[in-house]
């Protein structure tokens, strides 16, 4: 009956829609009487009758436009589905609309269509975009260098462009695209926060920390940036900035859990492991599954001498992620306190095998 009712209203609107439509083209068209030396000629009347054509395919556009916005997209299916002809309009509308409901693939078909149909950049844009979330990373970069060809200064393209590259792990050709966007225009913080990434990966955290830095004076309300900028400051062991960052950010968005999560590291590393618990309830509200937060928690109780609390925690972040190194090492920490060395050493050698490298489970072991 609901359905029913639904396509009642899709009819009823689309009707509406046309009405609106003839009542514009009465009233903007011009009466001409027969005797007046303006009479139409024949010519006109033809290319008339060319653009109604044009126009009846065209007059619905506006209609999905809205239907989109508002977030109406079954609505858009219902009337994308009546109707006998389709403009690329409709299409790329659909496409859309398949993208949001994550079929990626049938999404991508579409873009394809109206990139064939009227290749414009926006319709390449959006090819290589979908492209890019299926993961075929190589040939979005080639749709994106082929919209390069229709302009130059376009941050968006060049900004995934670099995106693409730091998934393939191309690192230099990363940082060239994210440096020609950040040319480009300097007040999208994507691009700070995406070639910070790349100097971290690259182990240039001073290079990082100075981009940072440049970020938040272009940027000074981004949370993403003075957390990141905080995160460089506490690997350098430099407290006093870190929380400086973390408390900025958190002026400006109180409830942005990695300033919650970073400033409680701080607080963690100072001793204070009350005023951490407090705000870690915080986090466990938002995301009570957030493996970080429960190791975090069970480093609280283990500093407070509650060691059964200590282990639950431990072992309820190692049951959320088996093969964290950090986890599992803790975990042989505190068992190694309680002096039962056998659970320990099975924690350690997990732990060495995940990274042979790790030399604190070495030397505990």
């Amino acid at each position: 009956m609901e359905k029913k009712n639904d396509r009642l209203g899709i009819k009823q609107l689309v009707t509406t829609a046309a009405d609106l439509y003839h009542l514009a083209m009465a009233t903007a068209s011009t009466k001409f009487s027969s005797s007046s030396s303006f009479y139409p000629s024949a010519a006109f009347i033809a290319s008339s009758n060319s653009l109604n054509e044009v126009c009846t395919l065209d007059k619905y556009n506006w209609f999905l436009h809205r239907m989109y916005a508002r977030g109406e997209y079954d609505r858009i299916q219902q009337f994308i589905h009546i109707q006998s002809h389709r403009n690329t309009y409709m299409t790329y509308v659909q496409a859309l609309v398949h993208r949001q409901q994550g079929l990626i693939v049938e999404a991508l078909e579409l873009f394809q269509r109206c990139a064939i149909e009227s290749p414009s950049l926006t319709n390449i844009k959006q090819v290589a975009k979908s492209l890019a979330l299926l993961g075929r990373y190589r040939l979005a970069i080639d749709a994106y260098q082929e919209a390069l060809t229709l302009t130059t200064n376009d941050w968006e393209i060049l900004h995934n462009l670099g995106l693409c590259h730091t998934h393939l792990n191309e690192l230099k050709q990363a940082k060239e695209y994210f440096l020609q966007a950040l040319q480009i225009t300097e007040i999208q913080d994507a691009s700070f926060l995406a070639l910070g990434k790349v100097y971290l990966l690259e182990g240039e955290r001073t290079e990082a920390e100075a981009l940072y830095e440049q970020g938040v004076r272009r940027n000074p309300e981004s949370v993403e940036l003075y957390t990141q900028l905080g995160l460089v400051a506490f690997e350098k062991a430099n407290y006093t900035k870190a929380f400086e960052c973390f408390g900025t950010a958190l002026t400006f968005s109180p409830t942005h859990t990695p300033a919650i999560m970073a400033a409680c590291q701080v607080i963690q590393k100072h001793g204070d492991a009350d005023v951490a618990l407090s705000k870690y309830r915080i986090i466990y509200r938002r995301k009570p599954e957030c493996v970080q937060v429960w190791n975090n928690i069970g480093m609280c109780f283990f500093s407070k001498k509650k060691f059964v609390a200590a282990v639950s925690c431990l072992k309820r972040a190692n049951y959320l992620a088996p093969f964290e190194l950090y986890v599992l090492y803790n975990l042989a920490l505190v068992h190694l306190y309680l002096q039962q060395n056998a659970s320990a050493a099975i924690f350690l050698e997990s732990a060495i095998r995940i990274n042979k490298k790790h030399a604190p489970s070495y030397t505990l072991l």
